[in-house]
């Protein structure tokens, strides 16, 4: 019998035994989601998994939403895993189905989603024959899963399903695949529960070694420069509150990554701001100068990096994560400690707690005395467009200032997820959603429309380019349909736009195919919308509306916050000459980094 940790019992339920009964393989695929405790399921139905949509269509248990497109469908169940902590589902027939979900996978592997991706497969015995809307997508998804499974015997469904959730959603979270041939689905088989389940080999560390946390306390009390560089992690473990208090104990600096938006609130006083290529001056430059970076659930990406043999020269390294392969990737850990941050954070807690009582601790103002000259001498902002038209950032912070906390926000990829993760402010885990490693196109509007499923009570706002939008936009039907009202802010710049503005700065201004001809030009002549993002919408079943101007932005939001009875699409028409800064350039140091074309900040300055 399955014996179940505290993650486990979430997934399988303490103490629920199902007697033997005879069911089909499909049956038994249902059975086993509502176990799982599965509520909600994203897919898209086609030959190869027709036997299994056929009983979904009798549970009680589990809310299926037919999307437009298995991308969609992937995204979606991102998207409710990430503001709920569990784990999505997604379902798609064999072939091109299943190889629509691929975008989606890579996503969630990318930024350890936990999600579990069942298609249908042909006939065990025809594989390998080429038969019709045959893919080997175990194959395929290998690179980008934690694991997958192809069940050809229907006898092992139920083990199989209990395996994948238990991988998904335990040590480093992260997407499996399940790939279950037709015949296996239509032959004859035991349900029972719980199963057994095999993973002898697959055992995540959960508790970090005692002598490497001692050693990363006596590191932190020897530093006269630290900073807690924050990544994703922090919040796939439901560590922020320990973070809180180990972090107002030490007093050092915080940085957030993107990934780590609302880990550690924005507004509080040892928050230095996001770094990385687009991050704040602040935050760049704390990690440049620390002494030591205390690393949690990080993993020292390239975007937060820069030339990484430039990166913090001075600093010793504690690297704290549940994945031993992250530790030392990129960046030699002075202290590696493997294990869960829900537990490694508090027993370094105590353990800074008894170092500083036996030792002086450091005086950390000479170095706050440096940081907040940068936070109060380089603090984000913009400037306005010279064109006259609405600048991006301004939308983007009335939203947020508009909706607030409370609300969920989901951007798409490109300048206005930067500007979307530097102009709103992030006081909790869990309200920021973005494409962080893949950096998909099109993710905004399925990932807000799962979003809202799992957290139905909140606004869930997708911030997208006219660009990313016109990738996934055919979602809007579903949550029409569906009684999902999101909200869509488009910021519609009329531009392939961070495309553009690397070809402003690095091209010469040679704008080769960046020009999407979806809002006015930039002599002011109107030119044909295509599409016209109003009618757009409006042809979905949603509400279109049209912003030009800045003195109707704020009535603009308000009339889209008061819509709750289907979704909202704002076609923000805003400067396309508008850039994200700061900015890292490519392949250089962060040193150099710029606060304007051609304006590096001075990090050092009078103390």
């Amino acid at each position: 019998m399955l014996t179940t940790t505290t993650a486990e019992t979430r997934l399988y339920g303490p103490g629920h035994i199902v007697a033997p009964e005879q069911v089909t393989g499909s049956q038994a695929i249902i059975r086993s989601l509502e176990e799982l405790g599965v509520t909600d399921v994203f897919g898209i139905p086609g030959g190869a998994i027709l036997p299994t949509y056929d009983p979904l269509m009798d549970s009680e248990k589990i809310n299926h939403i037919l999307v437009r497109h298995e991308q969609g469908a992937g995204h979606a169940a991102q998207g409710y895993a990430m503001v709920t902590g569990k784990v999505g589902v997604c379902v798609a027939t064999s072939g091109p189905g299943a190889t629509n979900l691929v975008t989606a996978i890579a996503d969630a592997h990318m930024d350890s989603v936990p999600l579990v991706a069942i298609t249908g497969q042909v006939n065990a015995a025809v594989i390998g024959t080429d038969a019709f809307q045959e893919a080997d997508i175990v194959g395929i998804s290998t690179p980008i899963t934690k694991h997958t499974f192809l069940v050809t015997d229907a006898d092992e469904i139920p083990r199989v399903m209990a395996e994948a959730f238990h991988i998904a959603s335990s040590g480093r979270p992260g997407p499996v695949l399940v790939d279950i041939t037709k015949s296996a689905q239509a032959a004859q088989t035991t349900f029972s529960w719980p199963p057994q389940i095999g993973l002898t080999g697959y055992k995540p560390t959960a508790k970090g070694h005692p002598k490497q946390i001692r050693e990363a306390a006596k590191l932190i009390a020897a530093s006269h420069r630290p900073v807690f560089y924050v990544g994703g992690g922090l919040i796939k473990a439901e560590a922020a509150e320990e973070f809180r208090t180990l972090a107002e104990q030490v007093g050092a600096p915080v940085v957030n990554t993107l990934m780590a938006r609302g880990a550690f609130p924005d507004s509080h006083r040892l928050n230095v701001g996001m770094p990385g290529m687009h991050g704040s001056v602040s935050a760049v430059a704390a990690l440049q100068q620390s002494d030591l970076l205390i690393t949690l659930g990080a993993r020292f990406d390239d975007r937060v990096t820069g030339q990484l043999d430039s990166f913090a020269p001075e600093a010793k390294v504690i690297h704290a994560d549940v994945d031993p392969a992250e530790i030392s990737k990129n960046r030699f850990a002075d202290v590696p400690i493997v294990g869960s941050l829900k537990s490694i954070i508090p027993e370094l807690t105590t353990a800074v707690q008894e170092v500083f009582a036996s030792t002086d601790r450091p005086d950390l103002n000479p170095w706050w005395t440096r940081l907040n000259r940068l936070v109060s001498t380089y603090p984000l902002g913009w400037t306005e467009p010279e064109d006259g038209a609405i600048a991006p950032q301004k939308v983007i912070q009335k939203i947020g200032a508009a909706s607030g906390p409370e609300a969920v926000y989901v951007a798409g990829v490109g300048q206005h997820q930067m500007w979307a993760a530097q102009f709103v402010g992030y006081e909790r885990p869990r309200q920021w959603l973005n494409s962080g490693g893949l950096g998909t196109m099109g993710y905004s509007v399925p990932a807000a429309m799962g979003a809202a499923v799992g957290n139905p009570e909140r606004t869930v706002w997708a911030i997208d380019g006219d660009g990313c939008f016109q990738m996934t936009n055919q979602e809007l039907a579903t949550c029409a349909i569906n009684n999902i009202p999101i909200k869509v802010a488009v910021i519609n710049n009329s531009s392939l736009g961070m495309v553009r503005q690397w070809q402003t700065l690095f091209y010469e201004s040679r704008y080769s195919n960046t020009d999407l001809n979806t809002a006015l030009n930039p002599s002011g002549e109107e030119v044909v919308r295509i599409p016209d993002f109003v009618k757009l919408a409006e042809a979905y079943g949603c509400v279109g509306l049209r912003c030009e101007r800045d003195e109707d932005i704020d009535s603009v939001i308000a009339q889209a916050l008061q819509i709750n009875d289907r979704p909202v699409v704002i076609d923000f028409v805003v400067s396309r000459d508008s850039m994200v800064w700061p900015m890292v350039p490519s392949g250089v140091s962060n040193s150099d980094i710029q606060v304007a074309r051609g304006l590096t900040p001075d990090f050092e300055g009078e103390e």
